[in-house]
């Protein structure tokens, strides 16, 4: 058993001793955090501002750049790309999700894909950005890509949690919930991957509004979580897949994360991750786990990717992305395109198979 932690210069001077005395194996993976955030964030100020033909895939873009950026695209590409939002978040932000497909015929099978449910997750974001990047670039000349966007369509959404994303941005560089204010207590937000009405507040998640895994007040309490499921269930019939993209861990989760046991179509699902891993591992030689979520990670209730699968989407996915834990949250941007070339693989793949067999 590993555990990440993080913890404060005055802490870490008695807790070494402390783990030294226990005899408990330790590595310090990053000694300065701040140091480390800084050399991520205070890179902005001088990079250079190109225009949105010259778009910089290889770097982090905050939540202003991402929305100019789908808006443009949506100008620019409106043969494949038709952008709208599900709702508003907490503080009245647009939750903008854009359709990509062909328009070859009215009724299409669909694949939703998110990113940014948790705000540090930053390296989720690039991926959404990155897959429509490439879903534009090669669909004239892959004949996969452009089987997928003739026959699919994607509704994508670069960023879920676009409160929380902003904050990330301005106030605190690791911060994970919402931004909904709570009455009782002073402490802000609640976990949008434990909001979900699906074993709702039970093993994994906190009653406590000060807690990182705060499962919020009620299901669907989250405005944005609200308006995302009332999404997914107007068109459950036409989605197929549901991808949500997370980090870090460096695994590949399927249904159940509530409790351990086996889904009714496991079998097709355990051999599209199977594949979709290798596919992903034939990049750059990085192996990611497999499985159901409670027994490959962790037991957690309210998930996104439960709720899917309940909510009749057969195939239901959550990424973990790169890395382990040597750099955590603060993946640097000479990573993102390795990432994302190789998580493009392994999501080419499971796509390919929705369109082969198993429903």
């Amino acid at each position: 058993m590993v555990t990440d932690v993080r913890v404060s210069q005055n802490t870490s001077r008695s807790l070494l001793p402390y783990l030294q005395q226990a005899n408990i194996q330790y590595t310090i993976l990053i000694s300065d955090l701040q140091k480390a955030i800084e050399n991520q964030t205070g890179l902005r100020s001088y990079r250079n501002r190109r225009s949105l033909s010259g778009y910089n895939y290889e770097v982090y873009h905050s939540l202003e750049e991402i929305q100019g950026w789908m808006h443009h695209l949506n100008k620019t590409h409106s043969d494949l790309i038709h952008m709208f939002s599900v709702g508003k978040s907490y503080e009245g932000r647009p939750l903008f999700v854009l359709k990509l497909g062909k328009r070859s015929r009215p009724y299409k099978k669909a694949v939703w894909i998110d990113c940014g449910i948790h705000a540090r997750e930053w390296i989720g974001p690039a991926f959404c950005q990155w897959f429509v990047k490439e879903a534009l670039q090669t669909y004239q000349t892959d004949p996969a890509m452009k089987k997928m966007l003739t026959q699919l369509y994607f509704y994508i959404m670069p960023v879920f949690n676009v409160d929380g994303y902003q904050f990330s941005w301005t106030n605190d560089r690791f911060w994970r919930k919402t931004r909904s204010k709570n009455t009782r207590f002073r402490c802000h937000g609640v976990d949008a991957n434990r909001n979900w009405k699906v074993k709702w507040c039970d093993e994994g998640a906190s009653f406590h509004p000060c807690d990182d895994t705060y499962c919020g007040p009620f299901p669907e309490s989250e405005p944005e979580v609200k308006a995302v499921a009332h999404f997914l269930r107007r068109h459950r019939k036409q989605i197929k897949a549901y991808l949500s993209f997370h980090a870090y861990a460096q695994m590949l989760l399927y249904p159940y994360s509530y409790k351990y046991a086996t889904i009714p179509n496991f079998n097709c699902v355990e051999s599209a991750a199977y594949n979709a891993v290798n596919a992903l591992q034939s990049a750059y030689g990085i192996r990611y786990k497999y499985g159901p979520a409670s027994s490959t990670l962790y037991v957690s209730s309210g998930s996104s990717m439960d709720w899917a699968y309940k909510n009749g989407i057969p195939y239901a996915f959550a990424f973990e992305l790169r890395d382990t834990g040597h750099f955590g949250f603060l993946l640097p941007e000479t990573l993102i395109k390795p990432t994302c070339t190789e998580t493009m693989l392994a999501v080419k793949n499971i796509t390919l198979h929705l369109l082969k067999k198993c429903h």
